[in-house]
């Protein structure tokens, strides 16, 4: 398994970066990060019921707590502070983040909705 060897708050350009034990290294907007947050509030409990996150341009990331030895918990100022980030999925995120970025884009638009 994969696990970070470094992660770094860089509240100035609002980016979570992280390095893991693979070589891998991604910068995570903290607006990526809470538009895609693993929580049921975001993700649904199944497929199609996830909900659309909009609105979240200016979100800061507020704190970051250790799960355990697999994930870590993080809160932003918009008071969202559920759903646990695990390894795995900062890892998955970090890879597919430009055409996970851009299927939110699409999906923002033929909903009429705006990161603002």
């Amino acid at each position: 398994m994969t696990t970070p060897t470094d992660i770094i708050l860089h509240q100035q350009s609002k980016l979570l970066e992280i390095a893991f034990s693979d070589g891998a290294r991604y910068k995570l907007p903290f607006e990526f990060l809470r538009v895609f947050s693993p929580s049921a509030e975001v993700r649904g409990h199944g497929p199609g019921q996830e909900t659309l996150q909009f609105g979240k341009r200016n979100v800061i990331l507020t704190d970051i707590e250790p799960a355990g030895n697999y994930a870590i918990k993080l809160t932003f100022n918009d008071g969202h502070d559920s759903g646990l980030y695990t390894w795995e999925y900062l890892h998955e995120l970090g890879q597919y983040q430009d055409a996970m970025w851009h299927d939110y884009e699409h999906k923002l638009e033929a909903a009429g909705a705006s990161r603002d």
